[in-house]
């Protein structure tokens, strides 16, 4: 068994319960302002991060299991540990459905709301 192997026998099954968007959702979600309006951009421009993690989501998703790169692997583990600091993060007595903290979430491919 490869390191690569290892670690993504590890953070599969977190992956999979973090990521709860599937990459036609995802998609369609990314291309909405509401998507574009949240998270932290590296210029006044330009995509924020969130964003451009959402499109990398999207590839994986499309990529098969045993076809996984060690930087896809790196990037589930990114995810994985975005999601559950973010989902700590909770606001209390907000509209849920139409925050911010959702939104953000929603770019790194999980719907709290799902």
């Amino acid at each position: 068994m490869t390191d690569s192997t290892k670690n993504l026998d590890e953070i599969w099954p977190a992956w999979k319960e973090a990521v709860n968007m599937s990459a036609s959702q995802l998609t369609s979600w990314l291309d909405t302002e509401e998507s574009r309006s949240v998270g932290q951009k590296e210029s006044d421009a330009g995509e924020s991060v969130g964003h451009r993690s959402g499109k990398r989501i999207i590839e994986i998703l499309g990529t098969k299991r045993d076809d996984l790169t060690a930087d896809d692997v790196s990037h589930m583990h990114k995810v994985v540990g975005y999601v559950h600091r973010h989902l700590a993060q909770e606001p209390s007595k907000e509209d849920i459905e139409s925050s911010r903290w959702r939104y953000s979430l929603m770019n790194w491919g999980h719907d709290p709301l799902r």
